[in-house]
């Protein structure tokens, strides 16, 4: 049981699923092209932050740039790192680790785009911990030099309190939810290290107010960096793939 929100982390599970060319190596289906599911065990959550330093101790051992996605359910997430890993993957190494409580449906996109790929089914959990990131590295193994994206669950709240050993933290609002989510969920927009504004080529048709988000966020995040991106339509997406090369 989670001692911070009361979600239930025991029943996580994790899947592995190769990429179309990857299907070789790394443990990733080891060439059969099936996922391979193993349980989770339930991790004592007092020991969350001492695991996820030891994340970042075995990613930077390695020069591997882990990147924790988080933002409500319908964002885009998906949708943006499907669109980030065609565009980018065939010349740097990128792998996902997807975040859901149920089903490999964003797993099997994100494999079949590209990205060496591992999901954890959280259950009744309401966000990835470092556990279950430590759990998900081992079976994922990713490249000395790549990139590793955590796609954390859908959730404004919890995901902002769990460290996972990332590098840093990609928060991602669409312009349909309303320009005052920053003041309603603090504390997750104030850890961002970037803030994607998606789905833009919506402006025309909805009530948003780019502006006020944009000073709201920063409010909480003094010099915060604000992007406004389409994921489908590709509009910001070249500002976005130079804040992950300086990144």
């Amino acid at each position: 049981m989670c001692e911070t929100c009361g979600c239930d982390t025991g029943g996580a599970r994790l899947t592995t699923l190769p990429a179309p060319d990857h299907g070789h190596g790394h443990g990733l289906g080891h060439g059969h092209g099936h996922g391979r599911t193993v349980p989770l065990g339930q991790k004592v959550l007092a020991l969350n932050d001492d695991l996820a330093a030891r994340n970042r101790a075995w990613l930077a051992e390695r020069g591997v740039l882990a990147l924790n996605v988080m933002s409500s359910p319908g964002s885009g997430k998906t949708t943006l790192l499907e669109r980030t890993v065609a565009d980018l993957g065939a010349g740097h190494p990128i792998s996902v680790i997807e975040g859901d409580q149920e089903t490999l449906l964003d797993a099997r996109r994100l494999a079949a785009a590209g990205a060496r790929t591992v999901q954890v089914n959280t259950g009744a959990g309401c966000h990835l911990d470092a556990t279950m990131v430590a759990e998900a590295l081992t079976a994922l193994a990713p490249p000395d030099g790549s990139t590793v994206f955590i796609e954390n669950v859908g959730n404004l709240v919890c995901p902002a309190l769990f460290d996972l050993g990332e590098r840093a933290r990609v928060v991602l609002m669409s312009v349909t939810e309303g320009a005052d989510k920053p003041l309603k969920y603090p504390h997750m927009f104030r850890g961002a290290d970037v803030l994607l504004l998606n789905k833009v080529d919506l402006l025309p048709h909805v009530d948003f107010d780019m502006d006020a988000c944009r000073d709201a966020a920063r409010r909480l995040c003094p010099g915060l960096e604000v992007l406004p991106v389409s994921a489908t339509r590709g509009d910001g997406l070249p500002a976005w793939y130079d804040w992950l090369a300086a990144a």
